[in-house]
């Protein structure tokens, strides 16, 4: 199978699961569409790798072997269709082998830990997982203002934080919980509350709180992002924009996420990017 191939093959099967990203993409000319097409293709390969492992030794092994494979790839002798297909995207826009296995970190943090004492502990998880891959994208898109890095990173971690708002209860079910410990002993709420999916007046305070921090990193982003980068950095906006509304919706519905995955219609996702990309609107 060649290497683009393989890349399609994965991001068709991850995109019509519905992903917001493919209205990110939708917009872009090949080059940027097929780099960040490639570069979304690795990050869900090897999340993948966790989310589907039933052994967590095996799925160390082939995080292993994915490190081992992005450091080949980079010294040019990549055996893998997804980084055969990655390494000329890497070298037109500057990624860094570094962002690479950060981001495979990320994957091994969740094999290695299923709570988070604090909101610092948390902030390390999204740096890696979303802050760095906001990097990569914002490379690929067209970065040219250094302060536009920031941007990505705070992007990054707003769109992470909604992302665990929305699957407190399917990440539950595998037995995790993303929401710091200390937070909710602060609002009262314990674990149990959370893996078993009893809902009270104090669960839907807990969640507030952490919408109102998403809503924050959101509105701190934005204000970050250099005017000379806005029109390069619409694919990011792009997803502000739906994942700010998902916030929204989750909110309408009372937070009620420990029994459902609340999604936005594609047509209302469509509708969103399209505002931003022919009206700069979100």
């Amino acid at each position: 199978m060649a290497a683009t191939d393989a890349v399609q093959e994965i991001t068709a099967k991850k995109l019509a699961a519905g992903s917001s990203f493919y209205y990110a993409f939708l917009f872009l000319p090949p080059p940027q569409r097929d780099a960040i097409t490639a570069f979304y293709a690795f990050c869900r390969e090897v999340d993948d790798v966790v989310d589907e492992a039933t052994d967590p030794g095996v799925a160390a092994a082939k995080l292993a072997w994915w490190q081992s494979e992005v450091r080949q790839a980079f010294a040019d002798t990549p055996s893998h269709p997804l980084m055969k297909a990655l390494i000329p995207a890497a070298q037109r826009y500057n990624i860094q082998a570094s962002q690479l296995q950060a981001v495979i970190e990320g994957c091994q943090m969740d094999l290695q830990q299923s709570r988070y004492l604090d909101y610092p502990g948390l902030q390390r998880y999204c740096h890696l997982v979303a802050g760095v891959v906001g990097e990569v994208a914002a490379q690929i898109f067209g970065q040219t203002q250094p302060e536009t890095t920031r941007y990505a990173h705070t992007l990054g971690q707003a769109l992470q934080l909604t992302n665990i708002i929305r699957d407190v209860g399917e990440d539950a079910r595998r037995g995790r919980i993303y929401l710091p410990m200390n937070e909710l002993q602060q609002f009262g709420v314990t674990a149990a509350d959370i893996l078993q999916g009893r809902y009270s007046e104090r669960f839907t305070a807990l969640m507030q709180f952490q919408a109102e921090r998403a809503r924050s990193l959101y509105t701190q982003a934005l204000a970050a992002l250099p005017a000379a980068d806005r029109r390069a950095q619409k694919p990011g906006l792009m997803m502000a924009s739906i994942y700010r509304a998902l916030l929204a919706e989750i909110e309408r519905e009372g937070f009620a996420v420990l029994h459902q995955r609340i999604c936005l219609t594609p047509l209302r996702k469509f509708w969103l990017a399209w505002k931003v990309q022919a009206l700069g609107r979100f």
